[in-house]
């Protein structure tokens, strides 16, 4: 399994518009790919605005290339949500997952 990692801030008042852009707009999107697994937000407070970490799980690199494309270590960013953001990465950090413990929730 692959862990796929990626950060941005977003504006101070657009933090929950963006949430909600990736509730209805991008997981949607995600769980219909071949070999996506989960999606989870992280969010904290930021002087700037809203500082998220977007950690999606993969089956595989063929998954995520499904995905992203051949560069898969490319952000891929659609501009409705970057309209939101101050800053984002442009490239994203994979994790190989060698053990998870528990049941999660």
């Amino acid at each position: 399994m692959i862990s796929r990692h990626w950060t941005c801030v977003t504006d101070p008042n657009a933090g929950d518009a963006y949430e909600k852009y990736l509730r209805t707009k991008t997981f949607p999107g995600l769980a219909e790919i071949p070999g996506f697994l989960t999606a989870t937000i992280l969010r904290r407070e930021h002087d700037e605005g809203s500082a998220f970490r977007i950690v999606t799980e993969w089956t595989s690199m063929d998954a995520i290339r499904r995905f992203a494309g051949d560069e898969v270590e490319s952000a891929v960013v659609p501009e409705a949500a970057q309209v939101l953001m101050i800053r984002f990465d442009k490239r994203v950090v994979h994790y190989e997952v060698r053990e998870q413990v528990g049941g999660g929730g």
